[in-house]
């Protein structure tokens, strides 16, 4: 009889899954365990780690790093103003913003199911799913989503202030391309001239990554496993908060001048944290990213920040300067960092001297999970290696 019984549990599995009364062991399947619950999770006073992805010598290359699981989608107190930004972006645009061509409907689905199962496990106060109804409850908005008739990346655009690129390999070249996003980030790109396009055509406009990038990129696209999700930074700079712009966007143009009355507090270091993950079921990869918006004043803070970006900014590669877009506030930030500079060697916080290269806390600054810093010289056993 427990023989019998067990077969017909085995029989039924698929169905049971499939009529919404659970998702499949995402943990299990991708090798990748499931987060951290955070219990006491305050959303309105939760501050992003501070990403400082700055490297010298600079060189181009993927700068891949571990995937933190607990870190896949990370949530602060701008949630509720990015996800209005985000609708507000997609009734403006439309398809420029969410796209998705044919052959892409399972990856989205799976990657709805996967993102539910991370928001409810990492924050259980602010979102829980009814897997038996179909109902996903984001109590932070106070709203409810029927997962089994919402478009999914529609429900990520609504829920989840991140973008998504789902890429999935071509039968006929192996090359990955473009299948499906929603892309609410971007500055001087646009989804939809990106979709169906393999990867060394989607960057055709970075530095080097023809001669230096394409062919690492394909394989290790090829080669990746589910169990070893990446993560890297990219860095820009500037005036406000800018999340989306485009060409001919009066805020885009305004990269090209560099204004006389600009003040430094009006500049803002954009971070935008990725990560690269593929799908057990699928195989698809996906690559997200959220916009961090940090004001440059926060750097007289942070050790060695100021010295270290100035160093980039003055020294790096004129293609590298261009793509970055940095001579809009060049004028104005790098005698800020100077100065600032200038005043942490005073305080003993950075040894006099002291030659620029990539922190060892990479993508963080020395001291960066201290509340603040005071005017006090910061302890040399902590910096000494520097």
């Amino acid at each position: 009889m427990c023989v019998l019984l067990g077969l017909v549990f085995i029989c039924l599995k698929p169905l049971y899954d499939y009529f919404g009364f659970g998702p499949p062991d995402y943990a299990k399947l991708s090798g990748v365990p499931n987060p951290k619950a955070l219990k006491h999770f305050d959303i309105d006073n939760a501050k992003p780690r501070p990403y400082r992805p700055f490297r010298w010598e600079y060189y181009q290359n993927m700068a891949l790093k571990k995937m933190e699981p607990d870190w896949w989608l990370e949530l602060e107190s701008t949630y509720r103003e990015r996800i209005a930004q985000r609708q507000q972006l997609y009734a403006t645009h439309g398809r420029a913003i969410l796209d998705a061509l044919p052959g892409s409907q399972l990856a989205c689905k799976e990657l709805l199911e996967m993102v539910i199962v991370f928001l409810c496990a990492r924050y259980p106060n602010q979102f829980q799913m009814n897997w038996r109804s179909g109902l996903f409850h984001n109590h932070v908005l106070g709203i409810s989503s029927n997962t089994r008739t919402v478009d999914p990346l529609k429900f990520l655009l609504d829920n989840v202030p991140e973008d998504f690129l789902i890429t999935q390999q071509d039968e006929e070249t192996g090359l990955y391309v473009l299948r499906a996003g929603v892309s609410c980030s971007a500055i001087g790109w646009r989804l939809q001239e990106k979709m169906g396009k393999p990867l060394h055509e989607i960057h055709q406009s970075v530095p080097d990554y023809m001669e230096k990038m394409r062919v690492s990129m394909d394989r290790y696209f090829s080669k990746m496993t589910c169990d070893k999700p990446i993560q890297r930074g990219s860095w820009d700079f500037e005036i406000g908060q800018l999340l989306y712009a485009q060409p001919g966007d009066p805020h885009y143009d305004m990269r090209g001048v560099q204004q006389p009355g600009l003040d430094v507090e009006d500049i803002y270091l954009r971070v935008d944290w990725q990560t690269l993950r593929r799908l057990p079921k699928s195989r698809a990869i996906i690559f997200n990213f959220k916009a961090l918006f940090t004001p440059v004043t926060q750097f007289q803070k942070e050790p060695y920040i100021p010295k270290l970006v100035a160093k980039v900014l003055r020294d790096g590669k004129k293609a590298f300067k261009e793509y970055k877009s940095t001579y809009h506030v060049e004028h104005k930030l790098l005698p800020a960092l100077d100065k600032w500079a200038k005043e942490q060697e005073d305080k003993g916080w950075v040894p006099r001297g002291w030659q620029e290269r990539t922190l060892n806390e990479d993508p963080y600054y020395p001291g960066w999970d201290k509340d603040q810093f005071n005017d006090a010289s910061l302890p040399h056993d902590t910096y000494s290696r520097y």
